[in-house]
């Protein structure tokens, strides 16, 4: 299994707060840290509109600037906003090309649906972006070939025309889509892309479910793309320290449960989606159902004393309540997902996700308000003890 990194640009603090210049310079040398460290991709998001999240706005602009900064890593987006009012497909296609040529053939492209404030902000119409996803990925790899690429849909049309640069892989750069449920995995499957999916703090058994609509998907693969890229990616939250003490001290486990209750919000989707998944029940997907209008009401005192400690230590957070750092990491520790901890511990659960069939792990390393040294510890740490351990496990190293 290969590791990855993922990155929000996250920052947990109100824009007016946060020195940009800083941020981005603290990215670059993590990057560099990562392609020192052998992880195999870094992945960039596109997000707008909440910027305590996400500060990760213009990904194919990060990771030109990362091309220059790094020599081996891959570059990919995870993904690039696939609604037509937000990123024509030529537009993506013109971007993302000059990512793989300034990288020398490093880039794989994955793209999503997008959700909430941003399809607001941009006017996009809910009912046609899954359509409007399957036509870019159909489309890109046309784009790329030259040719005279023209293009006629009931959604878009494309007069022939020539499009600048190309990228240098051939036929072209892999193609990925972020999934959340059931019919965005069997969309990948069917449409023979990557699947860049999540899992943070989610029992694993979410996790077969979600490889499991990928494979049927799979079994009436028509290639959107020139090949079929058939890998599994998951993302989930990562902090890896020297001892248990340690990573108890990093309060890794506050910004993990930041995270979690933050991402509701900026998707614009219930709480009880995402908490029906903390309690194991078989659901949707933690992107699905309808869109919220307004925040949702704080924790009742019942819901403070949830009997999944994990949850009520989420709602005591919401509701601003100080948090012990040891009580935190407990309730944390038995969850495969949650990967918080010495290397020992961190090993065992990446374990798990390569008996899996998991492809690549995307470790979200800077998460919540954790400080940029404790995320260069960590890259540091997996780097020399995971990456290498986990070279020979897992359904992508079988196959290598």
């Amino acid at each position: 299994m290969i590791l990855d990194i993922f990155s929000e640009l996250q920052t947990a603090r109100p824009s007016a707060e946060v020195d940009t210049r800083a941020l981005y310079a603290e990215l670059i040398e993590q990057a560099r840290e990562a392609d020192r460290q052998g992880f195999g991709c870094w992945w960039a998001v596109e997000h707008h509109t909440s910027p305590e999240f996400s500060f990760s706005s213009a990904p194919e602009m990060i990771l030109a600037v990362l091309a220059q900064h790094t020599q081996r890593i891959h570059l990919g987006s995870a993904g690039i906003l696939s609604p037509f009012e937000i990123n024509h497909p030529v537009r993506i296609a013109e971007r993302t090309a000059l990512v793989d040529v300034l990288s020398d053939g490093r880039l794989e492209l994955g793209l999503a649906r997008s959700g909430g404030a941003e399809w607001e902000t941009f006017g996009v119409d809910p009912d046609t972006t899954r359509l409007q996803l399957e036509e870019a990925l159909r489309m890109i790899p046309k784009i790329w070939a030259g040719e005279g690429f023209r293009w006629q849909s009931e959604l878009l049309t494309v007069p022939q025309r020539d499009f600048v640069p190309r990228p240098l892989q051939r036929p072209h750069p892999p193609l990925w889509q972020t999934v959340s449920g059931p019919e965005s995995c069997h969309m990948a499957g069917r449409l023979g892309v990557g699947m860049l999916g999540s899992c943070a703090l989610t029992p694993l058994e979410h996790v077969e479910r979600t490889l499991a609509d990928y494979e049927a998907g799979l079994a009436e693969c028509e290639p959107a793309g020139a090949f079929v890229n058939d890998q599994r990616a998951v993302f989930t939250l990562v902090h890896c320290a020297e001892s248990r003490e340690q990573a108890i001290a990093s309060r890794a486990g506050e910004a993990a449960l930041w995270f979690m209750n933050t991402a509701p919000e900026v998707f614009r989707v219930p709480r009880d989606s995402w908490v029906d998944l903390l309690r194991g029940a078989v659901g949707k997907g933690a992107a699905s159902g309808p869109l919220l209008d307004a925040p949702e009401p704080l924790p009742t005192q019942e819901e403070l004393d949830d009997p999944v400690p994990v949850i009520a230590l989420m709602n005591r957070q919401r509701v601003g309540q100080a948090l012990d750092p040891v009580e935190v990491f407990e309730a944390l520790e038995p969850l495969d997902t949650a990967i918080i901890g010495d290397v020992e511990s961190c090993l065992a659960k990446l374990e798990k996700f390569a008996a899996l069939g998991v492809d690549r792990l995307m470790c979200l390393m800077q998460f919540g308000a954790l400080p940029h040294q404790r995320v260069m510890d960590s890259i540091r740490l997996a780097g020399k003890h995971l990456v290498p351990a986990l070279e020979g496990q897992g359904r992508a190293s079988r196959s290598a």
